[in-house]
């Protein structure tokens, strides 16, 4: 049976919608690290524990670590990037120290997830002058890219690392790791719970640019589970090739006998509207098609408009592929 989670956060906190939405087929749910820790979490977590075990289900709770991702910083509130303004990469828009020498003129810097797209125009002291080509509004903590830069990163933060230690206390059951880059990256994380007794949580391995691609046949066999998060990877290049490499990457873990998950955008326009589209609807039918073994939204239980209604569709559109599968 395909394994189908929601994301935690504001817009499904509570009670009774966290009880919705298992009701309405979520089996598991993720807790994302870039913006809360476990233990500020505590609450949260219980009720999701206490609202599983009202409707008889025995949740997964996946966390996602900070690991090497790039983010923005903490904004005093939400910044609005109107197409053609200059704004200050470094300061205006806060990013971690390590983007800095790379903000070199015509670099492009694509934030939240590709939503926006700005062009560095000249560096500056502690940061770079980028001029706003994909506008929109930005908030706190949103992942940054920046195409054919190597930025070189840690694979675990202090704050992963901590995490990691509460995590079997707290009841996780899987972890993922973000932008992995090599067996290394898997084997840090395995070292790191094992060590906090934590043998019997699964690893999952976040594939979120090339250099996570081409390093598959080393990361397949280090891993529980790989993630096709397309987020990331659809900014690793144009957008058109990211279904290309959705199909390698669950061709590879098919014949490795590996399980897969799909996430990212599977129903992004219910963070907005009651009914998804129907090219939303196929995605996910075809994700299980391919053989995923988990799917996921994020924003659309975390932050969304209609949290249940989501679930609702992702649910039903699995077990759908199912049982086509079944019928086959």
């Amino acid at each position: 049976m395909v394994q189908i989670y929601g994301t935690l956060g504001p817009a499904c906190s509570d009670d009774g919608t966290l009880a919705r939405l298992f009701e309405a087929g979520m089996t598991g749910m993720r807790l994302n690290l870039s913006h809360v820790g476990l233990s500020s979490a505590a609450e949260q977590l219980e009720r999701l524990r206490a609202a599983a075990r009202r409707c008889g289900v025995t949740p997964q709770l996946l966390i996602d670590m900070q690991g090497p991702e790039l983010r923005t910083g903490v904004l005093p509130s939400p910044l609005e990037l109107e197409e053609g303004a200059l704004v200050r990469l470094g300061t205006e828009i806060p990013l971690p120290s390590a983007v800095l020498p790379h903000l070199t003129p015509g670099r492009e810097v694509l934030l939240d997830d590709g939503k926006l797209l700005l062009r560095v125009r000249e560096p500056l002291p502690g940061g770079a002058l980028a001029r706003v080509e994909r506008g929109g509004v930005l908030r706190s903590r949103k992942s940054a890219a920046l195409p054919g830069a190597d930025v070189r990163l840690p694979a675990m933060t202090g704050s992963d690392r901590e995490n990691l230690r509460a995590a079997r206390d707290y009841g996780v059951t899987g972890v993922m790791q973000p932008f992995v880059r090599g067996r290394e990256d898997l084997e840090a994380v395995r070292e790191a719970l094992d060590a906090a007794g934590g043998r019997d949580i699964r690893l999952f391995a976040k594939i979120e640019n090339l250099e996570g691609v081409e390093k598959l046949p080393e990361l397949i066999p280090a891993a529980d589970e790989i993630v096709i998060a397309r987020g990331d990877l659809g900014n690793s290049g144009p957008l058109w090739k990211l279904p290309a490499l959705q199909k390698r990457i669950a061709a590879a873990c098919r014949a490795a006998g590996r399980p897969f998950m799909v996430v990212t955008q599977m129903l992004a326009s219910m963070e907005q509207n009651p009914v998804p589209t129907r090219a939303e609807v196929g995605d996910i039918f075809n994700a299980v098609l391919d053989g995923a073994a988990s799917v996921m939204v994020t924003g659309e239980t975390a932050v969304g408009n209609y949290p249940v209604e989501a679930m609702r569709y992702l649910s039903n559109t699995v077990r759908e592929a199912e049982a086509y599968l079944e019928g086959q």
